[in-house]
């Protein structure tokens, strides 16, 4: 019996823009550092962090934004 652990199945991240890619990860999100895309300087989605690269947040399709549940949140404090 091989104790070599099966490879993560491939789930469809989706970054801020739009683009999707399909990579073998169980991750709940990712960083896409590449920033390779004429419109990335610019993206509304860009994390620019202190000393370090810049980079887009990819999430897998279908999963809510980690903050989706804050959304009613300012109209319980009222």
């Amino acid at each position: 019996m091989s104790s070599r652990k099966a490879s993560p199945a491939a789930q469809i991240y989706r970054a801020g823009c739009d683009r999707t890619w399909n990579i073998p990860s169980r991750e709940s999100d990712l960083a896409y550092t590449d920033q390779a895309f004429p419109e990335c300087p610019t993206c509304p989605h860009r994390v620019e962090p202190e000393g370090a690269a810049p980079f887009c947040t990819l999430r897998p399709v279908n999963t809510p934004h980690p903050f989706a549940g804050l959304a009613g949140l300012l109209d319980t404090l009222e």
